[in-house]
């Protein structure tokens, strides 16, 4: 009877730390994506050709991310300037020297669940990897 109980928590807790860095690897893929993401964003956005962050960019940033393996619908997008005014209105480009602020965010799901298994809270589903930047707009009329 001991020998089984001690299989068992053996295979256990080998079970758990060979798959325990591949959720976590998984995780630190997700955030470099994002901020790679909004690093490019922003670089196309607030350049002198553009002056902001439109809809169009965003879809294609949606298409690129979802190649990538993420969902579309989970992927939300926060685009604002430091001055108030929209950094979505092509119509309306960003004057240079204003800084464009943008967040992508995405939610972990259940990559975390493993860990209740050895006793630890898991973050909740709803929780989201946020990647942010900002870059003053180098647009001149």
């Amino acid at each position: 009877m001991k020998q089984l109980l001690l299989f068992v928590l053996f295979a256990a807790m080998l079970c758990w730390m060979m798959f325990s860095p591949i959720y976590k690897h998984v995780v630190i893929v997700r955030q470099a994506v994002l901020q790679q993401e909004v690093d490019y964003l922003l670089e196309v956005g607030a350049s002198g050709t553009y002056g902001y962050i439109s809809a169009a960019m965003l879809q294609q940033s949606a298409d690129r991310l979802e190649r990538l393996g993420l969902e579309r619908d989970e992927i939300e997008y926060t685009a604002e300037t430091t001055s108030g005014v929209s950094a979505a209105n092509p119509g309306s480009p960003v004057p240079r020297g204003t800084g464009i602020t943008l967040a992508i965010s995405y939610p972990f799901e259940n990559l975390f669940m493993i860990d209740a298994l050895i006793g630890l809270s898991p973050i909740a589903p709803e929780t989201r990897i946020r990647a942010f930047g900002m870059k003053m707009s180098e647009y001149v009329p």
